[in-house]
């Protein structure tokens, strides 16, 4: 198949992850006869160095014409002062309002040769299986906000259409799985929370009887996230609950640098991207770990291309890489040799093209 693919290295690790990501993508073009145009575009604090902007038009142009988007990571120090007319991360909520990416998706499991990774008993961790959906284009990132000198206030807001919309794909997504769906909020205080509760009771109820449906205070979750994380199957999250939870579930892989993500909406189109921020501190180092972003990829292909017997081949290329050591520093084993960004890149290659 043809596809167009834009490519936004962004900030901090961004540009090496995404490169091996990128390797992935053309390796599997060439072993199933694919072949893919990519797009490299500015975007986060690169592009606000280069354009002014963190998302300049030409960026968002080739973003709304591609088939997908693979993205790195971006921010950092050098464009988070308080006094910042213009923050990276301004970009990536005006990217994802852009797309109408509304349903963020990130599929948490644990790799038998990493149980030692994760500060967990092996026990624990014995069959965890998790898919995250969480609210991606509305809540408190996006609502109205203040400043002055004494005060200020972010605004938290959800309408019913935003909270069926995203039911509707956790429960879809449960349907292929364990059927069963934990909805995390935090209805005891917040006004959102109530409606958030109400409309995902209805729609399960209404539209998916087959699933079962728990309520969980986000509180609790996070306990129980790390006391029972198996008796999770599709935990469906407002938005910044979400972003808060599945980083800490990254500690159950045992690295935030393993988990990877695809933000869709209403068609195929997709943004990839794995959960890990830009860690500037190790950036030009060569020891950022690329799985999450090549694990993207995977995700890339499945969802947005529709090529899941590739998306299976590259994420088996995973596994056996990881079963063979390539590891990067954060989940090397003790007394074993860490891989360098590039030579798990290599090796995922090696295997997918074997």
């Amino acid at each position: 198949m043809k596809a167009s693919i834009t490519v936004l290295g962004g900030d901090g690790i961004g540009p090496e992850v995404t490169a091996e990501g990128v390797r992935c993508l053309e390796a599997v073009a060439r072993r199933f006869g694919h072949q893919f145009t990519l797009s490299h575009q500015p975007f986060g604090g690169a592009a606000i160095d280069l354009t002014g902007q963190p998302l300049p038009e030409a960026t968002l142009a080739s973003c709304l014409a591609s088939d997908a988007i693979l993205l790195g990571a971006i921010g950092g120090p050098k464009w988070s002062a308080p006094d910042a007319p213009v923050r990276p991360e301004t970009g990536l909520l005006g990217l994802r309002k852009a797309l109408g990416t509304f349903a963020n998706l990130r599929p948490v499991s644990i790799h038998p040769a990493l149980r030692g990774v994760s500060t967990l008993r092996p026990e624990v961790l014995e069959g965890v299986d998790l898919m995250f959906v969480r609210e991606l284009t509305g809540g408190i990132y996006f609502g109205s906000k203040t400043r002055t000198a004494e005060r200020a206030t972010d605004e938290c807001s959800y309408t019913v259409a935003e909270v069926e919309r995203v039911t509707r794909v956790a429960c879809r997504l449960a349907r292929g799985r364990r059927r069963k769906v934990t909805s995390i909020d935090k209805s005891n205080v917040l006004e959102t929370s109530r409606l958030w509760r109400a409309v995902c009771e209805r729609v399960v109820r209404g539209e998916f009887p087959d699933i079962q449906l728990e309520h969980i205070l986000v509180d609790a979750a996070a306990m129980h996230l790390i006391r029972r994380p198996r008796d999770f199957d599709v935990l469906l999250t407002e938005n910044m609950f979400g972003d808060i939870l599945t980083d800490e579930a990254s500690m159950l892989a045992g690295s935030l640098g393993l988990l990877p993500s695809a933000s869709l909406g209403d068609g195929s189109r997709g943004l990839f991207e794995p959960i890990h921020g830009s860690a500037p501190d190790i950036a030009g180092r060569g020891i950022a770990n690329p799985y999450g972003t090549i694990l993207s990829v995977a995700l890339l292909l499945r969802h947005s291309l529709k090529l899941e017997t590739e998306a299976a081949a590259l994420e088996q290329a995973v596994a056996r890489a990881i079963d063979a050591g390539a590891c990067t520093p954060d989940i090397t084993a003790p007394g074993a040799r860490p891989f360098s960004t590039r030579e798990v890149g290599d090796r995922v290659v090696a295997l997918l093209e074997a």
